[in-house]
């Protein structure tokens, strides 16, 4: 299932690159947390671009065949798009700096490349 996961995350990362998301940063969380394989987190400037990201990574997930599941859409400030193996935290710029998700999830190593 690895195998599996470290696909989709290589599609969610570049679902984030196409719609130039800011600062996308990949966290392996197996065997630290149960939640799931891997965290992106990932930031836009305006609500339009969080929105963007979003969609983009969910249409990529979907092509994939996962089941996704999404929330924040009707604030657009973080974005949360649940595809099990793999979890996108998409912020507006000013949430991302406040919630800092890479400091509470230091324990997990970042993902040089996939």
């Amino acid at each position: 299932m690895a195998g599996n996961s470290e696909k989709l995350l290589k599609s969610v990362l570049n679902a984030a690159e196409e719609k130039k998301a800011h600062n996308v940063v990949a966290l392996n969380l197996q065997g630290i947390s149960l939640i799931a394989d891997y965290f992106v987190i990932c930031h836009g400037n305006s609500d339009t671009q969080v929105l963007s990201i979003a969609s983009e990574i969910r249409k990529s997930a979907e092509l994939s065949g996962k089941r996704v599941r999404v929330e924040g859409l009707d604030t657009a400030r973080w974005v949360l798009v649940d595809m099990e193996d793999v979890v996108a935290h998409i912020f507006h710029r000013d949430e991302r700096e406040y919630y800092h998700l890479e400091r509470l999830w230091s324990d997990a190593k970042a993902v040089e490349s996939v």
